[in-house]
């Protein structure tokens, strides 16, 4: 017996050797990733009889140390975590597809591996020892876990995703956060348009939120974030976050048709497609900022909401590549080319991204948002720069537009109409283009304007009134628009058919401001002045065109020489020269053209007054002295004739001598 004493230590050494490398085999081979899941759930089940083996140890004194019963009780608690997690690494169903009792029955195992290291942490650990042999052990499954959770977490995002689709959608109210059952507000038959055109006017505590994930599934992926961060791998928690939600908010753009496109892309495009996409944009910003971000926000602050700054951080580092995106898009057109006829797509670029950066910095507002929140207040005032710059060029354009030729029939030219137009759509802009132009106000901003109520007229007559930058600018366009008509009425060889284009051309402008915003802009004394203009060219048509025509029918050198009897022959003369100088004025003038039936009425009215009195004074003063044969049209044949003129067709008349 007493031989055989000293070979119990050998053999109880060995012991621990062959276990221990046994437990090295199964943990090599189980990292073996072509290991079939048979094979996979045999060596867990070693692994876990052979941590449970009772090692064969000396006999202990009576103070058996509390450490070791401690160690032992934890060993065993490792053995049972151990066994009912890697449990779910031999199949391949996702732990959460199996129902929420699996879950949390799972979280709840991987929270107690995470509380187990602390303890095991705890203690006097030395290198090399059954304590630290165990943290090791526990260490390694805990990882194991959070791969596992980070798979399950990702899975949960991804398939229940909620599908984004702006014309169909109903939205959560910022207020319906308190409620249990995560009511619905539902708009109706409002477009999204209507819902965002609603909340810009009238922003207060209502954000209109959309759900981007099945909110069912929220209290889980909160319970997987908060275990993931206590256990350290919050980075991995967040990164599978931000990967998921980077892709949703793609779509989003994908969805909303915004394209990415490089500033060289932009620059050379041509300005109908431009255009397109800048409408496109401007729609998109809303919809993304106003409600896709909103969510994208609030998504984020209810998985993370017991995890201080991640939520901010989760979602600015997710939506920082699509936001920057969408700028970027402005950047481009900032820089580009001052082109007038992209001014009012600048300007809602401008007023859009204005109305936005409020969201957008209460979106962003740590740290990690700072880029995003310089970005566009950057690309504000490029937008702002390029829009007064492009507004300066307008009226440069104005005043170099040459013409080479008449313009046809005397008509309302095509510059007139453009510069009114584009005049009266600026109005909706006036607030944005009164701040953009300070700086380089055209005179001084405060004008002597008259009030004319008459029972205040001597009292108010020199009353001060501010005149705001655009108003300035507007009274430049309209003198300059003026100057440039001044010049292409001088092409027409016909003096007449010059006054006729200018007074076309004044009558529109002067009725453009009666009848819109621009006459709180101009005011009525600029209509009262542009009504005289066009009337005085009115009548200046009439002196040009009539005045020689009507001289014919005066009875100044009709007399017969020596005798105060009229001339039978100058009055045929007279008549025939008159009736020729009128078809002259028929052929031609009924090519010209007033568009404005008011003016062409009121025009013809005049001239026929004149005309047929003058002719029939004329003709009834020398009825004895005339046959009727000589007389080629009556009064009212003239006066159906002066109806045709200025319809812009022109005609002949064929008519005879009356038999």
């Amino acid at each position: 017996m007493g031989d055989c004493e000293p070979s119990v230590p050998l053999m109880e050494e060995e012991e621990e050797n062959l276990i221990a490398a046994a437990q090295n085999i199964v943990k090599a081979l189980g990292s073996n990733r072509t290991l079939t899941d048979d094979a996979r759930k045999i060596l867990a089940d070693l692994g876990s009889q052979l941590s449970s083996i009772t090692r064969v140890s000396e006999p202990q004194d009576e103070g058996t140390d509390e450490t070791e019963e401690q160690l032992i009780e934890l060993e065993e608690e490792l053995n049972l975590v151990q066994s009912k997690v890697m449990n779910w690494e031999v199949g391949k169903s996702m732990i959460w597809d199996c129902g929420q009792e699996e879950a949390y029955e799972y979280l709840r195992y991987v929270d107690q591996t995470r509380k187990l290291i602390e303890r095991l942490e705890s203690l006097n650990l030395v290198k090399g020892s059954k304590e630290d042999e165990l943290l090791c052990r526990a260490h390694d499954l805990l990882q194991t876990a959070m791969n596992r959770l980070e798979e399950e977490f990702t899975h949960l995002l991804v398939h229940n995703r909620q599908p984004f689709e702006p014309e169909h959608m109903s939205f959560r109210s910022s207020e319906d956060d308190t409620l249990d059952d995560g009511s619905i507000v539902s708009f109706g038959d409002d477009s999204i348009e209507d819902v965002i055109q609603r909340d810009s006017m009238s922003r207060g505590s209502e954000e209109y939120i959309i759900e981007l994930v099945h909110p069912d599934v929220i209290p889980d992926l909160r319970c997987i974030a908060n275990l993931m961060f206590d256990s350290n791998y919050g980075r991995e928690c967040s990164q599978a976050f931000i990967n998921v939600r980077k892709d949703g908010l793609d779509d989003c753009l994908f969805i909303l048709e915004v394209e990415k496109l490089s500033i060289e892309d932009v620059l050379k495009m041509e300005w109908n497609s431009l255009n397109s996409k800048i409408r496109r944009w401007i729609r998109a910003m809303k919809i993304f900022v106003r409600i896709y971000l909103a969510s994208e926000k609030w998504l984020s602050d209810q998985i993370f909401s017991e995890l201080e700054a991640v939520g901010s951080v989760c979602f600015a580092e997710a939506s920082k590549a699509s936001i920057l995106q969408l700028l970027n898009f402005g950047e481009a057109i900032a820089i580009g080319p001052h082109q007038p006829e992209k001014l009012i797509r600048i300007l809602d670029m401008y007023e859009v991204l204005a109305d936005l950066i409020p969201d957008i910095d209460a979106m962003y507002s740590d740290e990690v948002g700072l880029c995003v929140r310089t970005e566009c207040q950057d690309i504000l005032r490029s937008l702002g720069y390029c829009a007064k710059a492009t507004f300066l060029e307008f009226e440069n354009a104005v005043a170099s537009s040459i013409s080479a030729n008449p313009f046809p029939g005397g008509g309302i030219h095509h510059l007139t109409r453009y510069v009114m137009n584009y005049m009266k759509t600026l109005i909706d802009y006036s607030k944005t283009l009164d701040e953009l132009l300070k700086g380089h106000e055209k005179e001084d901003s405060v004008a002597i304007l008259p009030d004319m109520t008459p029972d205040r007229e001597e009292d108010n007559r020199d009353r001060r009134c501010y005149v705001s930058p655009l108003a300035q600018h507007f009274r430049s366009f309209t003198s300059i628009l003026e100057c440039n008509l001044e010049d292409k009425s001088r092409l027409y060889k016909d003096e007449s058919l010059g006054h006729l284009f200018l007074m076309n051309n004044i009558h529109y402008m002067a009725e453009k401001v009666k009848n819109s915003n621009l006459r709180t802009m101009l005011g009525d004394g600029w209509i009262r002045k542009h009504n005289w203009k066009f009337q005085h060219h009115a009548m200046s048509y009439e002196r040009a065109t009539w005045s020689s025509i009507l001289s014919l029918l005066r009875d100044e050198g009709l007399q017969n020489p020596g005798s105060n009897s009229i001339s039978r022959t100058l009055l045929k003369e007279r008549l025939y020269n008159f009736y020729l100088s009128f078809e002259d004025v028929y052929k031609s003038q009924t090519g010209w053209c007033i568009p404005d039936s008011q003016l062409r009425e009121d025009l013809r009215i005049s001239t026929s007054l004149k005309v047929i009195q003058a002719y029939r004074t004329f003709v009834g003063r020398h009825t004895n002295n005339i046959s009727d044969k000589y007389i080629k049209y009556t009064a009212d044949d003239l006066e159906n004739f002066l109806l045709d003129l200025f319809e812009g067709s022109p005609r002949s008349l064929h008519g005879s001598h009356r038999k």
